[in-house]
C-alpha cells in the first residue's frame, strides 16, 4: 500500500490527538497536526481555515442532522472548520472526523466526499440511518471507517470496497441486509467487522485469502458451509467469529493452518460431523468454541493439549467422548449437553440414539503424522 510520507507520519500521532480532543473539546480547545508538528490550542490551529469545499461539505451534513442532544453542532459555525468540535486538521485540511458517542440523529450526505484529505471517519454510537453514499468511493485518503452502532440500512455499502487506502472497516450493529460481497476479501484490510447486521447468503468462497487479522461475521443470517479455502493461504488471521448464524456442513480441515489464530468461535450454528484433527495445529489458540451445534464423535485428544488454550466450549452438541487432557484447560472446559457416558448434565439417551448429521462424510486428515507448520497447504508425511 502506497501512502504519502507526510500523511503516514501524521497518522501515527493522530490517535493520540483524537483522544486529547475528546478530553479537551468541551473547553473549546482544539487539537490537531500542522506542518510544523502537533498543536493543542483554541481555534483549531492558529486560525487556519479549511477550504470552501470542506466548509460546504460540513454545513451540508449539519443540515441533514436532525437531533443533537449534546450540542456538538453549536460549534459548527463560521468558515474555520478546524475549530468545529469533532473535526481535526493538518494545516487547513480536514484529516479526521471523530463524533463517536455524540448521539447524533440524521443521515450521511454525499458531500462528505469533498473532504479529500480525510484519513479517519469515526461515527460509532450515534443514530445515523439510511444508506452510505456511493460518493464515499472518492475518499482516497481514508484509512479508518467506523460506522458501528448506528441505524444504517440497505445492502452492503459497495463504495467502501473502492476506497483505495482503507485498512479498517467497522459496520457492526447496524441494519445492513443482503449478501457479503466476495471482493471485500480481496481488499487489503486489517479488520473486517460486520457482526450484528442482517446479512444473508453464503460466506464468500475467498474468505480464507483475506489479509485481515480480524474477521467478525457473528450474529447475522449467513447460511451454507464454511469455505474450504478457509486457512489454506496461511492467513495471518487472529480472530474469527462466525457465531450465531445458520451455517451447516463440516468444519473444514484447512482451519488448522491458521498458525496465528487466537480466537475461533463458530457456536450457535448447525455444523455437523467431527471436529477436525487439524485443530491441534492451532498453537496460538486461546478461545475455542463449538457450542450449540450438531457436532459428534470424540473430541480429538490433541485439541485439549494446545499450550495456550484458555477456554474450550463444546456444550450442546453430540460428542460421545473426550480426553482427560481437557480437564486441565485453565478457565474451563464446558461439555454439558452432549452424549458422553458416565458424565453428568448430558442429553437424555433417546436424543443421542439418532445423531444429526451422523451420516455426513467430512474430509479427514489424521493429526499424526501431520505437518502443522505447512503454510501454503496441508502436507502429510508418511509414517516411519
Amino acid at each position: 500500500m502506497v501512502r504519502k510520507k507526510k500523511k503516514g507520519n501524521n497518522f501515527k500521532l493522530l490517535t493520540l490527538f483524537l483522544f486529547l480532543g475528546t478530553c479537551l473539546g468541551d473547553y473549546g480547545i482544539g487539537v490537531g497536526i500542522g506542518d510544523g508538528g502537533a498543536w493543542v490550542g483554541g481555534g483549531g490551529g492558529g486560525g487556519k481555515q479549511q477550504t470552501n469545499a470542506a466548509y460546504s461539505a460540513l454545513q451540508s451534513w449539519k443540515s441533514a442532522i436532525t437531533e443533537d442532544p449534546s450540542g456538538v453542532l453549536k460549534t459548527w459555525v463560521g468558515e474555520d472548520v478546524c475549530s468545529y468540535k469533532g473535526i481535526f486538521c493538518s494545516g487547513s485540511s480536514v484529516i479526521a472526523v471523530d463524533l463517536n458517542k455524540a448521539n447524533l440523529k440524521g443521515n450521511i450526505v454525499k458531500d462528505l466526499s469533498l473532504l479529500s484529505d480525510l484519513t479517519i471517519l469515526h461515527l460509532n454510537s450515534n443514530r445515523f440511518s439510511g444508506p452510505i453514499p456511493v460518493s464515499f468511493r472518492a475518499l482516497e485518503s481514508l484509512q479508518e471507517l467506523d460506522l458501528s452502532n448506528n441505524r444504517f440500512s440497505g445492502s452492503f455499502p459497495q463504495a467502501t470496497i473502492y476506497i483505495p487506502n482503507l485498512i479498517y472497516l467497522d459496520l457492526r450493529f447496524n441494519n445492513f441486509t443482503g449478501s457479503v460481497p466476495e471482493n471485500l476479501f480481496n481488499k487489503q484490510l486489517d479488520a473486517i467487522l460486520l457482526n450484528n447486521n442482517q446479512f444473508t447468503g453464503e460466506i464468500p468462497r475467498n474468505l480464507g485469502y483475506s489479509s485481515a487479522s480480524v474477521i467478525n461475521l457473528a450474529n447475522n443470517k449467513l447460511s451454507g458451509e464454511i469455505p474450504t479455502s478457509f486457512g489454506i493461504s496461511g492467513s495471518r488471521l487472529k480472530e474469527v467469529l462466525f457465531l450465531n448464524n445458520q451455517l451447516t456442513g463440516c468444519i473444514p480441515e484447512s482451519v488448522g493452518m491458521f498458525s496465528e489464530i487466537e480466537v475461533f468461535d463458530v457456536s450457535f450454528n448447525s455444523l455437523m460431523g467431527h471436529v477436525p484433527d487439524t485443530i491441534s495445529c492451532l498453537s496460538e489458540i486461546e478461545v475455542l468454541s463449538f457450542a450449540h451445534n450438531k457436532l459428534s464423535g470424540d473430541l480429538p485428544d490433541l485439541v485439549c493439549s494446545l499450550r495456550n488454550l484458555i477456554n474450550l466450549t463444546v456444550a450442546f452438541n453430540f460428542f460421545s467422548g473426550f480426553s482427560s487432557e481437557c480437564s486441565r484447560v485453565s478457565s474451563g472446559f464446558d461439555f454439558t449437553g452432549n452424549c458422553i457416558p458416565g458424565v453428568g448434565y448430558q442429553r437424555p439417551r433417546p436424543d443421542c440414539s439418532v445423531i444429526a448429521g451422523g451420516a455426513l462424510s467430512c474430509l479427514r486428515i489424521p493429526a499424526q503424522p501431520l505437518t502443522c507448520a505447512a503454510i501454503l497447504g496441508l502436507k502429510v508425511t508418511s509414517s516411519p
